[in-house]
């Protein structure tokens, strides 16, 4: 890895919020990189409260919305919400679906089949809403760029309010209402919301009009902290207290879908850390492996024993996403050795039987194995369909723009994307991405990097330190877990790997006469040699709490180690 110190903050910035914080450098710094400069935004930081959240009557189009949701419901009408197959499609489906359940019963939910109708707003959808006799459809996560759609709908006499969060095209779709902070004429205040927060401050203007307060929605939260957290928005502003709020839900009293996802979860504690690496992958499970609906099922169900069965059929879906995704990135890495291509700047692979619904992980795994811009197709229908995955830095949406003549259609942002091509263009294709991404990335980024806040030395590191540091979370983007750089450690003379491949390193550590501390490197387990014969090396980690035996010690974790230079 390449070690990138962050940029070193105004050092009159960080002088001023120690003083008016009376805290130590390292934590004054710590803020100001993360844009916090005054007492008061360190107030909001530390206490973010419900109060922080803003009016949701400054999103443009919100007093459409309400007012035509309560047409609907005056006139008893039928409304369908429709959201996404992911993760924060399907808590988007949940959360208004449920909230308007609550005093209304005509409401019914769909998610469009991953596989069938794909991403978005579907036309098999709006024909299910026209044979229900639906006559509004509220969108969820998707639908800024659906223009057709809408039309086809409002030729129907269907009516289509949609609440999206990604960045519209020049032309927005004709419904009755547009709810998207990233609207260059919605002048909302914080425009990084995910698709289940729009869809919060949906719910959370129907409360106001029916004289609730946010306390009546905290219920909620735990949907919503989900969806940010598989999401990966930045967790700063608004997304951070709908996150803290919602943890301390999914801590407290969770819904019984999530409560049976988590209940065999040993940590007392969950972090953002949990739901992303826990709950999130199961929910998608089911939209990869089955279908989206279950997701639905599991978090709107109100039975803890029905959640617990609908629970443990996700579980399996998990289980078989997890067998085929390690196989074909097996077959994968196979195909790759076997046409020698190792040494080139892009991994474009290919097999007809690959599941469509895990190349886009099995993508990931590969850019963690070479660390190039990565392409998984896969045969679908008569085309075949792939998923795309970046290194940091490298626009891989840019790069298939370039390779536009080859494809039928393609999607996506900087790190990560989808499109289609016919198997005849494959060749062709992977040749020129491959051209496309040796012309155009720079050599440095064909190494990952790891960027660390500060450098420290282990004799500042106390209970005190961390528990300011706790206070930092949640963490996300924006305001990601901090790294420190510590020099000249060494090991007490037990490092030793842990794994059933020895994939992990386990050391006792100090700096010249400091005290010791447990570290643990997860997949660090070949850098042994390092630390042991008290060789010097240079670490960058994190700080964490260890609990053993209701003993709760300081631990490093390892992010990566060198030789110390010093």
């Amino acid at each position: 890895m390449r070690w990138n110190p962050k940029s070193k903050p105004n050092p009159e910035k960080v002088q001023a919020i120690q003083s008016a914080l009376q805290v130590d450098e390292i934590i004054a710094t710590l803020l100001v990189q993360r844009g916090i400069e005054t007492f008061e935004q360190a107030k909001t930081f530390f206490r973010p409260t419900l109060a922080d959240l803003h009016n949701p009557y400054l999103m443009k189009d919100m007093d459409k919305a309400v007012a035509r949701i309560e047409k609907a419901i005056a006139n008893n009408e039928n409304i369908l919400v429709f959201g996404d197959y992911d993760v924060d499609g399907t808590t988007a489906v949940s959360l208004v679906s449920s909230y308007l359940r609550s005093f209304y019963p005509n409401v019914a939910t769909y998610i469009p089949d991953r596989y069938a109708e794909g991403y978005g707003i579907s036309y098999m959808g709006i024909d299910y809403a026209e044979d229900n006799d639906i006559s509004l459809i509220i969108a969820l996560d998707c639908g800024i760029k659906s223009i057709d759609h809408i039309n086809y709908a409002k030729a129907k006499n269907i009516d289509f309010i949609i609440c999206d969060h990604h960045r519209p095209g020049d032309i927005l779709p004709d419904a009755i209402a547009v709810l998207d902070p990233k609207r260059d004429d919605c002048s909302y205040p914080y425009d990084e919301l995910c698709g289940c927060g729009v869809g919060f401050k949906l719910i959370q203007a129907l409360a106001e009009n029916r004289n609730q307060t946010i306390e009546d929605l905290v219920e909620y939260l735990d949907l919503v902290a989900t969806a940010i957290a598989a999401d990966i928005v930045p967790i700063n502003g608004e997304n951070r207290v709908l996150a803290k709020f919602g943890l301390e839900v999914i801590n407290s009293n969770p819904r019984p879908g999530i409560k049976a996802l988590i209940q065999n979860v040993k940590k007392k504690v969950l972090t953002i850390t949990d739901v992303v690496f826990i709950v999130a992958p199961r929910i998608n499970a089911a939209g990869r492996i089955k279908h989206g609906n279950e997701a639905v099922a599991l978090l709107t169900e109100y039975d803890l024993d029905q959640a617990e069965q609908f629970a443990s059929e996700i579980e399996q879906h998990n289980s078989d996403r997890k067998e085929l995704d390690k196989q074909i990135t097996k077959e994968a890495l196979l195909q790759i050795e076997e046409n020698n291509e190792q040494v080139r700047f892009s991994t474009v692979v290919y097999q007809e039987n690959w599941h469509k619904g895990v190349i886009g992980i099995v993508a990931s795994r590969l850019v963690e194995n070479y660390y190039r811009p990565t392409i998984v197709f896969t045969k679908s229908g008569e085309k075949l369909a792939a998923s795309a995955r970046s290194v940091k830095d490298f626009d891989i949406y840019n790069a298939l723009e370039a390779c536009a003549e080859h494809l039928e259609q393609f999607g996506g942002h900087m790190y990560a994307a989808g499109m289609t091509l016919l198997e005849e263009n494959y060749e062709n294709f992977k040749n020129a991405f491959e051209k496309v991404v040796q012309e155009t990335i720079h050599p440095d980024l064909l190494t990952p990097e790891i960027s660390y806040d500060a450098e420290i030395e282990l004799s500042e590191i106390n209970q005190k330190l961390m528990r300011l540091l706790k206070q930092f979370e949640p963490f996300g983007p924006e305001n990601m877990t901090p790294l420190f750089l510590a020099k000249g450690l060494t090991d007490s003379g037990y490092a030793k790997t842990l794994g059933s491949d020895n994939e992990h390193l386990k050391a006792f550590v100090k700096q010249g006469n400091s005290e010791s501390f447990g570290a643990i490197g997860f997949g660090l387990g070949n850098k042994l040699d390092l630390v042991t014969n008290k060789n010097k090396f240079d670490g960058i980690f994190s700080l964490e709490e260890n609990e053993w035996k209701d003993t709760v010690t300081l631990q490093l974790q390892l992010r990566d180690i060198n030789t110390s230079n010093g």
